[in-house]
């Protein structure tokens, strides 16, 4: 055990000398780290040009960290020390450290600063801290007003340890309570999945790239901070067909309520010969987080596939939103609309989506969206056409999209990966949000015995990039294989949309779906398109007095700040009542090097709504560092509490709350009712322990 404390050694000097320099103290814990062995960092008295810093022979300049008036220099690891020693020898350095990295965690880089906070005892008096401080050279820089008896502290040149060993050193002195070195560590982007083809869904979140402008993704890692979804929030998607046995529509419970309108039974698969245009909006929707594949808007969420007859009769559509209101849909996506330039929904349409957008979701409303259209033309209003083939429109022509301009729907357009309007997006004053989606000439055809009609011809290049999702299995759907990287239309930004809704409803689902509208619309990013389409001319890429559009409407939207909203929304609304929980008493050991891992379980027998969650939990352990501890609920969601980063502590007593913890957030809106699981799973040999007791309390 050469990287770890021996605890004799601790009780005297805090722990022995030889891991002083490789423990970090953190918020009352301790992690352990590793020296990166090529490379190093160097303050400078004087601020030196990069072509300065490029020509010093002690190493290669590789950037700056400006935060700390850092530069960091590269070195081959047999140089390492030699390069250090001549930097702190140079007349103009003020400060070189070691580079760290935290042990199992090769990826993440910790720079240290020379700043040091410590908090010293109640009554100790400043005559004492000077005299403590001076001992390690350290030279008073400001008090932390937060903080009662707390100081930031420089650690000058004539120190001759780092500030790791000097905060080690401090923190076992009886008039100290805690001492911390200021390190730096890059700021990591919010939650990503681990798909494997998570990075090619740039409309999701992208650092830029070819034909990608700087936000023209959703932002959705900052919402997956709050809310991935969780099962009781069911997005039906309604198209032609879905390939259910693809992998990322597996899970428990993932697909609920499938029904097959055009063959009448419930396995709504594709044909052999067709595209299958649901399964690809259903994987842009809700792809399942599984580590391979895809990633939808939210993944936690449940999949009700509806397979339309392909018509849209009456009776067609009465089936759709009845069936979705009956078997408990929350969001209702539909990337489709009738193939006519004017349509009015008839009086049983208009009726059956009032009552679903109104009735459902036990009177709050589903969430329901229309796909704008493909045309380049409003969704309602008058366009004088010219230059279609065989003169099939002709003169000054109103333009009606029956079900995106249906009051209680939710009409959506589309952005390009470039912030621009799609060539294709219909637009107009019904248009409520855009999201994103490919580029591509308008796509509007009229297909009667046998010939095809399309539109006049756009002649200029159109930028932007495709929508990465779900393809049929095989060789079967839009590519051989089983993803498309080319899906597009406003096909594929309403389910898009669609997820930022079900994310919303999964952080506050006492939202009616009018609330849900307005958040989407209130949060929306004002993108602005300045250029002139480039088949009609017109310009509509900014805002009127109102902040609509009529290409963007409201705005692109932003699924971080609809979330927060709604999150924040349900914080003000939703203080639990009261508390239910128990306590498990039972002592389990906790197997050595054992990846499968221990459970203690909880049972809760009363069936409500989480509102708040808060877990204790006590272990004991040889080496704490070794555990990873988990949450599981009974819809088997499972939330991390507790990573590898507890160092040498023997003692866990502690309590994880939404607060310490916001992954919790996840667990909200779940039933309280059923079987949850404390996971301990020891991830490294030698040492063991033991659960000795833990406590879970539900605010409802």
């Amino acid at each position: 055990m050469n990287d770890r404390i021996n605890s004799a050694d601790a009780a005297t000097t805090g722990m022995p000398e030889s891991s002083l320099g490789m423990i970090l103290q953190r918020g009352g814990e301790e992690l352990c780290l590793q020296k990166v062995s090529d490379r190093f960092t160097l303050r400078f008295n004087s601020q030196l040009s990069p072509s300065q810093l490029s020509q010093l022979g002690w190493g290669i300049w590789q950037r700056s960290i400006p935060q700390a008036r850092l530069e960091l220099f590269r070195v081959s690891p047999q140089h390492l020390e030699r390069a250090m020693s001549l930097g702190r020898a140079a007349e103009n350095v003020a400060f070189a450290s070691h580079v760290y990295q935290l042990k199992d965690h090769p990826g993440t880089f910790v720079y240290l600063s020379d700043e040091v906070t410590i908090q010293f005892a109640a009554g100790v008096s400043a005559a004492k801290i000077h005299s403590l401080t001076t001992q390690f050279h350290l030279i008073e820089y400001k008090a932390v007003t937060a903080l009662p008896n707390t100081f930031v502290f420089l650690v000058s040149k004539q120190a001759t340890t780092n500030p790791i060993k000097i905060a080690n050193k401090l923190i076992a002195l009886p008039d100290v309570v805690a001492a911390e070195p200021n390190i730096l560590i890059h700021q990591e982007t919010y939650y990503q999945p681990r798909d494997s083809l998570y990075n090619q869904q740039w409309y999701l979140n992208h650092n830029g790239g070819y034909q990608l402008s700087s936000l023209s993704h959703i932002s959705v890692e900052k919402a997956w901070d709050i809310t991935r979804g969780n099962r009781s929030v069911v997005v039906a998607v309604v198209d032609d067909s879905f390939d259910l046995n693809h992998p990322d529509f597996q899970g428990t419970g993932k697909v609920i309520a499938p029904r097959d309108l055009k063959e009448n039974d419930f396995l709504p698969l594709p044909g052999e010969k067709e595209a299958s245009h649901g399964t690809a909006c259903a994987g842009i929707a809700v792809a399942e987080e599984n580590g391979k594949g895809v990633v939808g808007v939210a993944p936690g969420c449940a999949l009700m596939p509806i397979r339309t007859t392909g018509f849209l009769d009456d009776h067609s559509i009465e089936k759709i939103f009845y069936w979705a209101v009956e078997k408990g849909a929350s969001v209702i996506s539909c990337s489709w609309g009738a193939s006519a330039v004017y349509f009015p929904l008839s009086l049983r349409q208009r009726a059956a989506i009032a009552y679903a957008a109104r009735k459902g979701r036990n009177g709050k409303g589903c969430v329901i969206l229309f796909a704008a259209g493909n045309a380049n033309r409003p969704v309602n209003g008058k366009v004088y056409e010219r230059n279609w083939p065989k003169k099939i429109l002709q003169g000054n022509t109103h333009w009606l999209g029956g079900f995106a301009v249906h009051p209680d729907a939710i009409a959506v357009a589309a952005s390009t990966s470039l912030n621009q309007k799609a060539a294709y997006s219909n637009w107009g004053e019904n248009i409520s949000v855009c999201a994103p989606s490919n580029n591509a000439p308008p796509g509007m055809w009229f297909q009667e015995t046998g010939f095809v009609f399309t539109q006049p011809a756009i002649s200029t290049y159109l930028p932007g990039r495709g929508m990465f999702t779900t393809d049929q299995l095989g060789a079967a759907g839009y590519n051989p294989g089983d993803f498309t990287s080319n899906f597009g239309g406003t096909s594929s930004a309403t389910p898009v949309v669609a997820g930022v809704a079900a994310l919303i409803l999964s952080a506050n689902p006492d939202l009616t779906a009018q609330q849900v509208k307005g958040i989407l619309e209130e949060t929306a990013d004002k993108i602005v398109d300045p250029n002139a389409d480039p088949q009609l001319g017109m310009r509509g890429g900014t805002y009127d007095e109102n902040g609509h559009s009529l290409w963007f409407g409201y705005g692109k939207v932003n699924a971080a700040r609809a979330v927060q909203a709604a999150y924040q929304m349900g914080v003000a609304a939703g203080v639990p009542s009261r508390y239910i929980g128990e306590k498990s008493d039972r002592s389990i050991k906790i197997p050595d090097n054992y990846p499968q891992g221990i459970n203690s379980i909880i049972a809760i027998s009363e069936s409500s709504s989480v509102k708040d969650i808060q877990v204790k939990v006590n272990i004991s352990h040889e080496f704490l560092g070794d555990l990873e501890i988990y949450l599981i609920a009974p819809n088997n969601q499972r939330v991390l509490l507790q990573s590898r980063t507890l160092g040498c502590r023997t003692h866990l007593q502690a309590t994880y709350s939404l607060g310490s913890h916001p992954a919790l957030k996840q667990l909200l809106s779940l039933s309280t009712k059923g079987y949850w699981q404390l996971w301990v799973v020891d991830m490294a040999s030698q040492d063991v322990g033991t659960i000795n007791h833990w406590e879970l309390s539900l605010g409802i």
